[in-house]
């Protein structure tokens, strides 16, 4: 089995920066370009995510989450960082956003209100029928079975939409498939 890369940064080879950068850095640009407005902002945000990656590498610990997460969580926290830090800046085109934002936001909101804003998005980017299950279960409440009597349609489909649903909407938001329930909850 080959070492962890976050492992090998920590043990200061070279050489898993670059495996760092060739594995994540297509995860980490995703997020980035998601989530910011323009390509200065998210060049920025990469390098920063990264280096911040390279400081923390040694944290790592494969038995409370896989590296992806770690680096999803990172990229997250450094991009909302960075949101925030940009609508605190007075500038014409920032300030519909700090309008938009409600006044004294914590920090846990903000990370909530940025998080539902991506799954939105994602749930978005669902077939139709998909999208129908997962609404019905996340925001109306709903057991598979109420969703089948609602909708007409068999119960095994409603469990196969909400399943394939739920999986690519992982991988919109970036978390992959590598990634377990527990990872996603924690």
């Amino acid at each position: 089995m080959t070492q962890a890369i976050l492992k090998r940064i920590a043990d200061g080879d070279q050489n898993a920066v670059q495996d760092c950068l060739k594995t994540y850095g297509g995860l980490v640009w995703s997020l980035a370009r998601r989530m910011l407005r323009n390509n200065e902002e998210v060049e920025d945000a990469v390098q920063e995510i990264f280096i911040e990656v390279w400081k923390n590498a040694a944290r790592f610990d494969p038995a409370l989450a896989s590296e992806t997460t770690f680096i999803a969580m990172i990229a997250r926290r450094r991009l909302i960082d960075k949101i925030r830090f940009s609508q605190r800046r007075i500038s014409a085109d920032s300030l519909e956003d700090i309008l938009a934002e409600p006044a004294g936001t914590s920090e846990k909101e903000m990370q909530m209100l940025v998080e539902g804003r991506e799954a939105f998005k994602a749930l978005n980017e669902l077939r139709p029928e998909q999208r129908q299950v997962l609404q019905l279960s996340i925001i109306h409440g709903l057991t598979h079975q109420e969703i089948a009597d609602a909708t007409g349609m068999p119960l095994g489909t409603v469990k196969t939409h909400a399943r394939r649903g739920l999986l690519q909407a992982r991988e919109i938001l970036g978390y992959g498939k590598d990634i377990s329930m527990k990872e996603v909850a924690a």
